[in-house]
């Protein structure tokens, strides 16, 4: 089994949760910037939750599957069509041989994810299968998707073989059959165009000015054009430090906010290094880590503070929604 791609889209890579246990030896975790919309397109096709999935950005790409597969999209709403015909997202969709998955104009998000039920057939290193695109490690050879790949793939989950004979069933002359219900919006991110983002206090966020702590907390910033999987280049109030300090290079990671001297803030994301010299005048919280990721460039982001309890409370709130729609789809098996 394969999927071939026809056309790559702007950046299109193969990621799973990450590649944890080697950041002490320099080596980033990477893996899906919205790993809550892995997560649960892993579920809808049967799937461990953990498994590799298409990571699409913005521009998405054109794949012929190969043979009959079993897929789900979820995350940004980049107007998926399955042989010229608009396909929903959020739920499973049985694929015929031969069609041709692409994507248009994007709705929502700027990040896409493609689960397959049973996966790629492809080797993991250091224990994970996620791209890491300054390593050059994992995915297809350490690099985005490229015109010709042939991405093999397991066969189907047997959960994955069950779905697609109920789906068979349905009587289309599309070349799809999809699902007649989706995970209920309550229990999915709320992606926004221009989001306000949960935060906590950084390690160093007194050593910024008292007008510099409450701009950072008021005032909206622009994500530029010049941001990657690494990291948004913010632009917006110039953070301001008290006193010229020196900052050993400390741990760091997905949401943390950095800002180098110049005072415009960097949020590092999931290709962000292990560690960092610059003050962290803030942590994304966990929970909103998913919104995080699908705001595209040109948009603004705002900061809420919030407390180390609020965030452990909303992170296992969120947690507790996953668990219900893991309940919701062994109702459906």
């Amino acid at each position: 089994m394969s999927i071939k791609v026809i056309r790559p889209g702007l950046l299109t890579t193969i990621q799973d949760l990450g590649r944890y246990g080697f950041q002490k030896d320099g080596i980033i975790v990477s893996g899906a910037m919205d790993k809550l919309a892995l997560r649960i397109g892993n579920l809808l096709v049967g799937n461990d939750e953990g498994k590799a999935a298409l990571e699409v950005t913005l521009m998405g790409p054109r794949l012929q599957f190969e043979n009959d597969a079993l897929i789900a999209m979820t995350g940004g709403n980049l107007s998926p069509v399955i042989d010229g015909e608009p396909v929903k997202m959020w739920r499973p969709v049985y694929v015929l041989k031969g069609s041709v998955l692409q994507f248009g104009v994007p709705v929502s998000g700027c990040r896409s994810y493609i689960a397959v039920s049973g996966s790629f057939a492809i080797d993991k290193v250091m224990g994970s299968t996620a791209t890491s695109l300054r390593a050059e490690l994992g995915g297809m050879n350490g690099r985005a998707l490229q015109a010709n790949d042939q991405i093999p793939c397991h066969q189907p989950t047997e959960t994955g073989k069950e779905i697609m004979k109920r789906l068979k069933r349905k009587q289309t002359d599309r070349p799809f059959k999809q699902a007649f219900w989706s995970i209920h919006p309550k229990l999915l991110p709320r992606y926004e165009a221009n989001p306000t983002i949960r935060t906590l206090q950084g390690a160093e966020f007194q050593w910024f000015t008292e007008e510099s702590q409450q701009a950072f907390f008021d005032q909206p910033f622009t994500v530029t054009p010049q941001s990657d999987r690494m990291g948004y280049r913010l632009k917006g109030r110039t953070l301001l430090f008290k006193n010229e300090k020196e900052l050993l290079s400390s741990a760091v990671t997905f949401g943390t906010i950095q800002v180098p001297k110049e005072g415009n803030p960097i949020v590092l994301l999931a290709d962000h290094q292990t560690t960092g010299g610059y003050p962290r005048i803030g942590q994304v919280a966990t929970v909103d880590l998913p919104i995080l990721a699908q705001i595209p460039p040109g948009k603004q982001v705002a900061f809420k503070l919030i407390s180390l309890q609020e965030a452990q409370r909303l992170l296992i709130q969120q947690e507790k929604q996953l668990d219900h729609i893991k309940l919701i789809l062994r109702m459906k098996k």
